[in-house]
């Protein structure tokens, strides 16, 4: 760790902020010191493939450097399509192959390529798919909606003291070299900032009124769709982040301490960045061409709702009150950017829109909605309209993606947890399945089904987890 980093829980319980003292004991807001996903034996970061992917016997084929061009359908019924195969190809030039489905297909491409996927294989929105001569096979309203994402920038100071970036350019000046311990280093020192913390107890509720009274003309003006029932899946997403995150604890705004950054005007830099973490803003993914190995559109409609504006903003001058308090400010020199030029409300919004970027954390574009508010996926993870068709942020994607993984096992084994329909059904039809498989259980069971998993899909494209997924909604 880096010594500055010391510093951080101190001023902010100076400053009034809650330091949470166990943010993993399930209320994950407030100041604390994060921790990373670091494998302790070789101190290399640990992601999904290590514990899912590399323990499984040989009956798992990976395809790198393809891209999925479409799904396949048997189109008999057209109220439940059934996908009777993948479409793949190495390259642009390259011909198309197939994989044939026996059970089911499981999507997971992220934010970006699930959708992509989806609306290629005639799945989707039908205007999106008339305009680019894609055959419809689900008219599906809400595949590339609601997307969201998280948004930031920061507060720049020059650095009086260590920083993560100095000390390693002084181990690689003194030929030492930099230890893989102290590679592994990631940005920890962070706090997530509830809404009254940010705005105050008497502002915060007039920022509240405001954003209800402004969900009518948001609807008409910000949803990027026509689709009634994609407008009333935007009203319903809108009015739990307002009647039920904005008056909680959770934090609207993620403040992080960067000791990453690089030079300026000679000096080594740490920053202090705000992250908006819950938007009113909805943007989509859409395709314009036919032709897989053309990017979709991402237009993510950034700022386009005055609350997001007002929120990152005061989120800013959070993290300009933290750099200026004791004893953090003891080691933080002069303020870089945005600089004492920027003071008034309307100087940081002007500034910070043009200073934001994606913390790449895309979500929620095949949204688990009901059929009838623009969703795309049921609550069993299975795409509206499809038969045998499974589309859906590191903990949220790995819980999800166990849970996809218990419904998967239960339908076709009778192994693993019920799904959400069978979980709803009568105790009678319960305690046996259609196929006489015995009736699922939580007991750890052997898994022998040999199920067959093609995961082939372009680097450009967001991959969401190996294992299962579908898009994140709220």
């Amino acid at each position: 760790m880096v010594p500055l980093i010391g510093n951080w829980t101190s001023t902010l319980a100076d400053i009034g902020v809650f330091v949470n003292d166990d943010a993993y004991g399930g209320n994950g807001w407030g100041a604390l010191i994060a921790s990373s996903s670091i494998n302790p034996s070789n101190w290399t970061r640990s992601y999904s493939r290590w514990p899912y992917i590399d323990p499984l016997p040989p009956n798992l084929s990976v395809l790198p450097d393809t891209t999925v061009t479409r799904l396949l359908f048997d189109t008999s019924n057209k109220n439940n399509l059934t996908a009777t195969g993948d479409e793949w190809a190495a390259s642009a030039d390259a011909d198309c192959q197939t994989v044939k489905v026996n059970k089911e297909v499981i999507l997971a491409a992220g934010a970006v390529g699930s959708p992509q996927v989806l609306m290629l294989s005639g799945v989707g929105p039908s205007d999106v798919l008339q305009a680019v001569s894609v055959d419809v096979q689900v008219d599906l309203p809400g595949v590339g909606q609601h997307l969201q994402d998280h948004i930031s920038t920061q507060v720049v100071w020059a650095r009086s003291a260590e920083t993560a970036n100095s000390l390693h350019a002084q181990n690689l000046a003194c030929n030492s070299g930099n230890s893989p311990a102290f590679l592994s280093f990631v940005n920890s020192a962070t706090a997530y900032v509830n809404v009254t913390a940010l705005l105050g107890p008497e502002a915060a509720p007039q920022l509240q009124q405001q954003i209800a009274s402004a969900l009518s003309s948001s609807v008409s003006s910000l949803v990027p769709s026509t689709s009634a029932e994609v407008k009333q899946g935007y009203e319903l997403i809108y009015n739990t982040t307002l009647n039920t995150f904005f008056t909680s604890p959770i934090g609207f705004v993620e403040i992080l301490f960067s000791l990453t950054g690089g030079e300026v005007d000679g000096s080594y830099t740490v920053a202090i960045q705000a992250a908006l973490q819950h938007p009113f803003f909805h943007g989509r993914v859409y395709i314009t061409s036919s032709d897989p190995f053309n990017l979709p559109v991402i237009d993510p409609q950034y700022l386009s709702h005055n609350a997001d504006l007002v929120l990152l903003r005061e989120g800013l001058k959070l993290a300009r009150k933290i750099g200026n308090t004791a004893p953090l400010s003891n080691a933080l020199g002069d303020e870089v950017s945005p600089g004492s030029s920027v003071q008034s409300d309307s100087e940081w919004e002007q500034w910070l829109a043009s200073q934001i970027g994606t913390e790449y954390h895309p979500s929620c574009s095949c949204a688990m909605l009901p059929l009838n508010q623009g969703g795309v996926v049921d609550a069993d993870l299975k795409v509206y309209g499809l038969g045998n068709f499974a589309a859906h942020l590191q903990a949220p994607v790995y819980g999800l993606a166990e849970q996809a993984a218990n419904i998967i096992r239960a339908t076709y084994n009778g192994v693993g947890w019920p799904s959400a329909n069978q979980a709803n059904a009568s105790s009678s039809n319960a305690s046996t399945t259609s196929t006489g498989a015995p009736a699922p259980t939580n007991e750890p069971q052997n898994d022998t089904s040999g199920a067959t998993v093609l995961a082939p899909l372009r680097a450009s494209v967001a991959l969401a987890c190996i294992g299962a997924l579908v898009s994140l909604v709220l």
